[in-house]
């Protein structure tokens, strides 16, 4: 739960008030994502391991991996794509902005913008500053919510090492801005306890699927969903070992 001493939002109480952050904090302390951002450390941002304390999901069998979860799919590529690549991620985890940064590109010039695959991004929460910001790129909305995702990943290690609210919402809006989040579409944005709860029921599916830690990947073709495999690495020529057999099937 938020300390009581979160500090004064000073010129972002208008938009996130002091109630925001207990009511969201109750409301993630409910979930088991109980974090406060008055006391989160620089060490301890980006951790990619599932909180131990949470109870293992059921085992869920592959082929329900593409079936609809509680929110709208977020993609990029060919619906009619014959690889299908799904990525469970954190915002605040290292190794998916790396992917993010640094191998997406690659990926996507080779195989997305090439019609041969889809990818099918899906959040993982790991903590407090993980759910504030996948509930921001969520609210931006349609076409906006993976520029979001990738500005959020470009810039993570200016918001995800914040060590206060003012900070840590005030660099969140600033990013949300450029993709035109208003101050009170942000203010209802972290009062949604149903986006919230919607987010804890995405990761607790992830996690019946076998994800573990972030980023994790699971590649094959969506006409035979028990295909799929999750994938050991994330560098190009790991998905060039997965993608390449698949398009010659």
């Amino acid at each position: 739960m938020v300390s009581s001493n979160t500090p004064n939002l000073n010129g972002y109480e208008q938009y996130v008030s002091r109630r925001t952050l207990l009511m969201g904090g109750a409301a993630l302390a409910t979930l088991g994502l109980a974090w406060s951002l008055t006391t989160q450390t620089r060490t301890a941002v980006g951790s990619s391991r599932t909180p131990r304390a949470r109870p293992r999901p059921a085992k869920l069998p592959i082929e329900d991996l593409l079936k609809p979860g509680p929110m709208p799919e977020m993609a990029i590529g060919s619906a009619d794509a014959p690889v299908t690549i799904v990525e469970y991620a954190s915002l605040t985890c290292p190794a998916c902005a790396n992917f993010h940064n640094n191998v997406l590109p690659a990926l996507k010039q080779k195989y997305i913008d090439t019609g041969k695959v889809r990818l099918v991004f899906r959040e993982f929460i790991l903590n407090e500053k993980d759910a504030r910001a996948a509930m921001t790129a969520r609210c931006a909305g349609g076409d906006k919510s993976l520029p979001l995702v990738s500005a959020l990943y470009s810039k993570q290690e200016e918001w995800a090492t914040a060590s206060t609210a003012n900070e840590f919402f005030g660099k969140l809006f600033a990013l949300g801005q450029q993709v035109g989040v208003t101050r009170q579409g942000f203010t209802k944005c972290q009062q949604d306890e149903k986006l919230l709860k919607n987010l804890v029921a995405l990761r607790d599916r992830g996690g019946g699927f076998g994800v573990e830690s972030t980023p994790t990947f699971f590649v094959g073709v969506a006409q035979t969903p028990t295909g799929f495999n999750k994938l050991a690495g994330a560098t190009i020529e790991d998905f060039d070992k997965a993608i390449e057999p698949l398009l010659t099937r």
